[in-house]
Order: C-alpha cells, then structure tokens, then sequence
C-alpha cells in the first residue's frame, strides 16, 4: 500500500521539528527516469532502420521514405496527442494522467516486439505517440507545482536531461541487442524498463506539494510562500478551474507564447530529423561500421546533457532564458554546417555531434521561460500546445529527409534546409533577448 496520500486535502504530516524536507528533488528524481525511459522507447527505430533484417521484414528494404514514416507518424499523433490530450493533466492532475501514458505506452511496445508486418508496426508506433504525448506536458506541470521560481531552471533542467542520456545510453545497447540476437528485443527491452517510471509513478508522487504526506510542514511553507510570491507578482489570481477556452486564453493571446513555440518548432526539426537519419547517416554516407555508428550516435546526445547542465545553471543565475536560445542557435547551425562539409569523417561526425547536442541547451530555457508566462492553473494545456504544435513541424522533417535522400542520393541539401530554420528560431530568440526575458 502506497505511504502517500493523494487526496487534495491530504494536510498529515511531519511536525516542523527538522529541517524542511526536500521530497520535491526526490520527485524530480522520478520525472528525470520517467522521461529517459520514454525517449529511450522512441529511438529504437532510429537503430533498427539500419538492420537490414528489420528492412526485409518489413518489405521497406531500399525504402528511405517509409522508413522516415516510422518516426514521422509517431511524431504526428504526439503531437496531436499533446495538444487535444494534455488539458487533462489540468483537470484529473499530473498523476493520474502520466500513470495511464505510461499504461499506453506499455502496451505499444509489447505490441511492437510481436509486430508481423509494416502496417502493425506503424499502428504500435502511433500508439506509442498517443502515450508520449499525453506523457511529456505533465512534467512541466509538476515543475510549476513543486518548484519555486528561482529553482526551476534546474529542476527542468534534471529531468530534461534524461532525453539526451537515454538515447545515448540506447543506442549502444539497442546495436547490441540488435547484433546479439533480433530487432525484436529492442521492443522487449523497452517493454520492461518501461514498467520501472510506471510503478514509481504510481507509488511514490503527488500532484501538489500539501497531498504528499513525506513533505513536512518546513518544506511546504518554503515552496507555498514562494509560490504564493511569484502569484502575487503575476498578479495572477485565478484559482478555481477554469473553463478549457479560458486556460487557452491565458496564453494563446500572449505573442511571447507564440515566439517561443516557433523557437521550439525550430529545434524540434532539427532534433527528430537527425534522431531518425543519424545513425543510417553515419552507416551508408560516412562509412562507419555497425558498431562504432551505435557509440558515434550517442555523442550529439552526451553532449545535450552536458549542455543542458551548463544551461539551467546560467538560467538559474542570470534570471534569463532568451540569450542561452539566441546563442544555442548560432552554434548549432555552425556546427550541424561545418560537420556537412567537412571531409574526415571522423572530425565531421564530432562536428555535427556537438551542432547536435548544443541544441539541448534551448529546451530548459523554452520550458522555464514558458512556466514564467503561463499562470498554474493553465500548465499542461501550454505546455501540451507548445510542445504538440513544434513536434508537428518536427514531424515533416523525417519524411523530409528521407525524400531528400531518394531524390538526390544524399543528405546535405536537406541539412541545408534545416541549418537555415534553425538560424530563423534565434532570429526570434534574440528578439526575446532584447526585451530581457
């Protein structure tokens, strides 16, 4: 029987003896695994794409645009998902809601691993997108319930983190298993880790800081004073839920909202294009071997959870997010630039890596700036419209990329593409930096 109650009214607690508790970093902890487990479920596709086991199976062999359809159709009812599910994290709570993705997600996986044709496999995949998406706005909504302000740069910052180390840690493991015994084993992996953030969940979190009973009174009052604070200051006086068209009112009139979407979608074509092609890139167009493409592929996404770190502490310290999105842009089109035209591959695959994983750095920026705009009582409808509308965008670019390659027989002019979208979001985000956000 779980020792937490989740009764909004649940007010039993510590006497406020000790020192306050920190039960807030104990649940960042769980949405840090939550979310890596969720990432490392959706890249498994990237490495199987390369297994000509897999193509054949399929019957997708000497196919780029199906095999780019993978990700893409998981992309599109993610994002989907996002938007239309995501007011639900506003209305049942966080738990409840991040407790039945993972329930979806579950399920998909299972279905994938015994998946005998094409089309079954693309079913489980926009299955898993329903189960993603309803999954991801959810924490930045226990972000904004448990985190003071001035801490939330890197609180995002902690569980952001898990979607560049699990796919690093995946793609070695995934070729491994691959290479060990079948691409079916990719899906039982993810199948059982998956239950591992699922039981934590459900056992172990609250939707507020006062329906958590290991929270003492010390550490209630430290985050509900800040809280109250930062309310004040927004003047911000909504409490009650509110109809659905309100909350979107709250933030869809804002233009800032709409900027930082388009940043977000900016980097959302970056990231899901090169996730899907990376490893097939490395493998067919630069030469490498099955097993240095799987440790190769992991370094754009250790280098993202380096960045990431670096980028919630200067948030945190400096109050602003827009300069780290301007500056993260300029280096990531550098970078992703430089590693197209470069001709040792071994320099241009460290190049594109680090263009790669410079990008990490925008997305606490996007999400602590995004809980700076948006009030409480509209968190996971914002942040389900945001990240569900940029994913879109993201979404072409897979297929994108795959058209590029059947047309052309490379990848660079749709790298060219995407350096020049990626240049336009720091457009926007140096407009942001102007005004001191």
């Amino acid at each position: 029987m779980s020792s937490i109650s989740h009764a909004p009214d649940a007010v039993v607690r510590a006497p406020d003896q000790n020192r306050p508790t920190r039960q807030r970093f104990f649940l960042v902890a769980i949405l840090f695994i939550g979310i890596s487990v969720a990432y490392l479920d959706r890249v498994n596709i990237a490495v199987i794409a390369a297994n000509p086991e897999f193509l054949a199976d399929m019957g997708i062999t000497g196919q780029p645009v199906k095999v780019g359809l993978m990700m893409s159709l998981f992309l599109v009812a993610y994002a989907i998902s996002n938007v239309v599910l995501s007011p639900l994290g506003d209305y049942l709570g966080p738990r409840k809601a991040m407790v039945t993705a993972y329930v979806i997600m579950c399920a998909s996986l299972l279905m994938g691993g015994m998946a005998a044709t094409f089309g079954i496999l693309l079913a489980t995949r926009v299955l898993l997108g329903i189960g993603e998406g309803l999954y991801y706005p959810m924490q930045n909504t226990f972000v904004k319930n448990w985190f003071p302000p001035k801490e939330r740069g890197r609180a995002n910052t902690a569980w952001l983190i898990g979607q560049s180390l699990a796919p690093a840690a995946a793609m070695p493991i995934f070729t491994y298993l691959v290479a060990a015994g079948s691409w079916h084993s990719t899906f039982h992996f993810s199948f059982a880790v998956s239950l591992i953030p699922l039981v934590l969940l459900f056992l172990f979190t609250a939707d507020t800081p006062r329906a958590h009973k290991r929270v003492n009174a010390g550490e209630l009052r430290y985050i509900e004073e800040n809280l109250a604070q930062e309310k004040a200051d927004s003047g911000d006086a909504t409490s009650a839920k509110q109809p659905y068209l309100e909350l979107v009112k709250t933030y869809a009139s804002n233009y800032r909202f709409w900027m930082l979407l388009l940043i977000l979608a900016s980097n959302s074509i970056l990231s899901w294009g090169i996730m899907t092609w990376l490893p097939t890139y490395l493998n067919k167009e630069r030469g490498f071997s099955w097993e240095a493409m799987g440790w190769i592929s992991s370094l754009p996404f250790i280098l993202g959870f380096l960045f990431k770190i670096v980028s919630g502490i200067v948030i945190d310290r400096t109050g602003r997010n827009a300069p780290v999105l301007a500056i993260s842009a300029l280096l990531c089109a550098a970078g992703v630039y430089l590693g197209v035209v470069i001709q040792n591959n071994d320099v241009a695959a460290i190049v594109i890596a680090f263009g790669i994983g410079v990008s990490s750095a925008q997305i606490p920026a996007v999400f602590t700036l995004l809980q700076k705009l948006v009030p409480k009582s509209a968190m996971s409808s914002a942040a389900g419209t945001l990240n569900g509308i940029a994913v879109a965008f993201g979404a072409m670019s897979p297929v994108l990329i795959g058209f590029s390659i059947s047309v052309t027989g490379h990848f660079s002019s749709a790298l060219y593409l995407i350096i020049g979208i990626i240049l336009l979001g720091g457009v926007l985000a140096t407009f942001l930096s102007a005004q001191k956000l």
